[in-house]
């Protein structure tokens, strides 16, 4: 009779679902922001993605260039004044930098 375990178990292989997983969020979320305008509670409330990890992941695609915040103004879920955020580019704000040369 055989002890080999046949089940193996990896923190790589816990790793890669896990980053599986943040990229699917990170798409969830950017896909949403393109049809609706929204804020993060909001998000969080349609999407099922904890508002945490939607701050997160906002920084990220504000970084590269993929998410604006158009208008601050109450938030429908939490009555608080909180951004309203997009990836839609034709509601990305005009940029000032070509009116400077």
């Amino acid at each position: 009779m055989s002890n080999t375990n046949t089940q193996s178990l990896s923190f790589n292989s816990l790793e890669q679902g896990k980053d599986k997983n943040l990229r699917t969020q990170k798409s969830t979320i950017f896909h949403f922001l393109e049809q609706n305008t929204a804020t993060a509670s909001m998000v969080s409330v349609a999407t099922g993605i904890p508002q945490k990890s939607i701050c997160r992941y906002k920084r990220d695609l504000e970084t590269n260039g993929l998410l604006f915040e158009i208008e601050k103004k109450l938030c429908e879920k939490t009555g608080f004044r909180a951004w309203y955020l997009t990836t839609n580019t034709g509601l990305f704000p005009q940029s000032n930098q070509l009116k400077m040369f």
